[in-house]
């Protein structure tokens, strides 16, 4: 005998440590994303935390604490009266006005009052020992009418109008123990309380029913009609009780003998250790089972979820990488050549004849390509002033290309449109800082352009060449060799742009020769990369950020799958020694 305690005591703990987890999973598993059907797994999601918080796992701690019987059913049906019948006095208000809005009422042996503590059952609600009008509180309420081993909650109509009283309902019953289903013969065909019924049906909840307020020439016909309605519906087993309408008394009682029946039944669930511990645990395990099962419906959605941001991601990552190696080919394939850079470029060099001669005579001697050139300090700033209005405005265009196209892959599903109809910003075009950033970034690539030329040129500045050109000179030089740095031109460009490319290396080979120019170039390239990145993977987490606020946990799926699995497993581990037990060790 001990033995066997002791298992069962292994077991409670195995299966506590099972839900605990099961819960922590669950929480995880936030489902933020909009998409078909999600609203229903967030609702199961927070129903079977709640249930888990509520009462599996409070229950579960304290299997022996009182028999929480849950008074709930439609507007007007008269569970307050009952309740308040049951008892012997007043405990609860009848809502006059509806809906009323109240704190639930539980009733409770004052020997039993250990057992309802802020820890207990129902741990979110704040205990109150006056009545209330908020939802969030419970009020307690010690009768020595009422057996010690049970007690009584009044909650909120399951059909209110209001619907935090619906949710109150819903959750005071998933903690019920016993659910008493109150209805009347105006109400018991209604559907939201036969939706309940349902959901007690499926999990093996214990339910009994009370027919209330109900003429006694339309008892017989109302009670066996409800009886065939519950037996349809798989409470064939669960007791049903009828109360006649009766005089009220000031007290707000009805009769004790309108009331005895179901009194009677309760009480005796009391006196009956084994008939109620019996209760209990087939309202705990069938709250477990149907706990575990809903579990994997949340698991795919999870899942789900997971797969749809990780297309998000990927969608929004495809359109500025596509964005950054379209500035980065358009900055190196003399695309930016063209225009106002050429012209100022040429006006730095000299055109005409220089030029002419490079196209026919590929050879030209260094020293007559550095004597031709007539370049200005005004005319180089003016060819750096060409070059930052032309990077600007290719950052900017793709800039623009790529949160178009980002925006146009999101709106494709719901979940992306939901996302950017919360952001803070159109996310549709280029952000209104990325002007001003493109300004500085391309200002500073300048000057990194600038120290370069200036560093490598530190033991050359006193000859002639370095001063015929200046620092800013051979900068400008350099940025023009980085514009051809592919040298993927055709046609007319190579004619124009190549031979200015062509001169610009000459130039920098006269003052450092080839291998400083081939390590200057590609150090510049390499900056002038480095800061595009930058600015548009600044664009690009403008749509990133909106994922990662979701705080998404990649395995959460799997995590609940893995959880409610193990849940899964102690239980059959359970049931298989008792199914091997002779029918009278049952």
């Amino acid at each position: 005998m001990t033995h066997r305690s002791s298992e069962t005591q292994m077991d409670s703990t195995q299966m506590l440590t099972a839900l605990v987890r099961l819960r922590g999973a669950l929480q995880a598993a936030t489902l933020p994303l909009e998409g078909p059907s999600v609203e229903a797994h967030r609702t199961a999601r927070r129903e079977m935390v709640d249930q888990l918080e509520d009462y599996v796992i409070p229950r579960l701690m304290t299997i022996e604490a009182p028999l929480l019987a849950v008074v709930g059913g439609s507007t007007g049906a008269g569970k307050s009266t009952l309740v308040n019948s049951l008892v012997g006095r007043r405990v609860t208000q009848p809502g006059v006005l509806r809906p009323t809005t109240r704190s639930p009422v539980l009733v409770h042996h004052p020997d039993d009052a250990e057992w309802f503590g802020q820890d207990r059952l129902l741990p979110d609600l704040e205990r109150v020992s006056h009545a209330t009008t908020d939802p969030g509180a419970l009020q307690l309420v010690p009768a020595d009418t009422i057996p010690q081993g049970l007690a009584i909650l009044d909650a909120p109509d399951v059909d209110s109008v209001e619907e935090q009283n619906r949710l109150l309902a819903a959750q005071l019953l998933a903690a019920a123990d016993l659910w008493l289903f109150v209805t009347s013969a105006a109400r018991y065909a209604d559907q939201v309380p036969w939706d309940f019924l349902k959901q007690a049906a499926e999990r093996s909840a214990a339910v009994a029913v009370v027919l209330d307020r109900t003429s006694d020439d339309a008892l017989h016909t109302v009670a066996t009609h409800l009886a065939r309605m519950l037996a349809s519906r798989g409470l064939k087993d669960s007791p049903l009780f009828t109360v006649s309408e009766g005089t009220v008394s000031d007290e707000g009682l009805l009769p004790p003998a309108l009331v005895r029946d179901v009194r009677g039944w309760l009480e005796s669930l009391a006196a009956d250790s084994s008939a109620r511990t019996a209760v209990v645990r087939q309202t705990l395990e069938g709250a477990i089972r149907t706990v575990a099962r809903r579990a994997y419906p949340v698991a795919d959605a999870a899942a789900e979820q997971s797969g749809v941001a990780r297309r998000l991601r990927e969608d929004a990552d495809r359109a500025y990488d596509e964005a950054i190696e379209a500035v980065v080919t358009a900055s190196a394939d003399g695309t930016l050549l063209r225009g106002e850079v050429l012209a100022r470029w040429q006006e730095f060099v000299g055109t005409g004849e220089l030029l002419k001669s490079l196209e026919n005579r590929v050879g030209w001697l260094r020293d007559r390509v550095v004597n031709a050139v007539k370049g200005k300090p005004q005319q180089a700033e003016r060819v750096t002033v060409a070059v930052e209005s032309g990077l600007e405005t290719l950052i900017l265009e793709h800039a623009e290309a790529a949160a178009e196209r980002a925006e146009a892959s999101w709106r494709q599903l719901a979940a992306g449109q939901a996302l950017l109809a919360g952001a803070d910003q159109d996310l549709g075009r280029a952000s209104r800082d990325l002007r001003r950033n493109a300004e500085r970034a391309v200002r500073d690539w300048q000057h990194d352009v600038l120290e370069m030329v200036r560093t490598e040129g530190a033991d050359k500045r006193g000859t002639a060449r370095f001063l015929a050109f200046g620092v800013n000179g051979l900068a400008v030089a350099l940025m023009v060799v980085v514009f051809v740095h592919s040298y993927g031109l055709s046609g007319a460009e190579a004619g124009i742009a190549g031979g200015s490319a062509v001169l610009g290396q000459k130039l920098l080979e006269a003052v450092f020769g080839d291998q400083a120019v081939r390590s200057l170039a590609e150090r510049a390239r390499r900056s002038l990369e480095e800061r595009v990145r930058a600015l548009l993977d600044d664009e690009r987490r403008r749509y990133l950020a909106l994922l990662d606020a979701l705080e998404l946990t990649p395995d959460a799926a799997e995590q609940v799958r893995e959880a409610a699995r193990r849940v899964d497993d102690l239980r059959f581990a359970a049931a298989r020694p008792a199914a091997g037990q002779a029918p009278d060790g049952a």
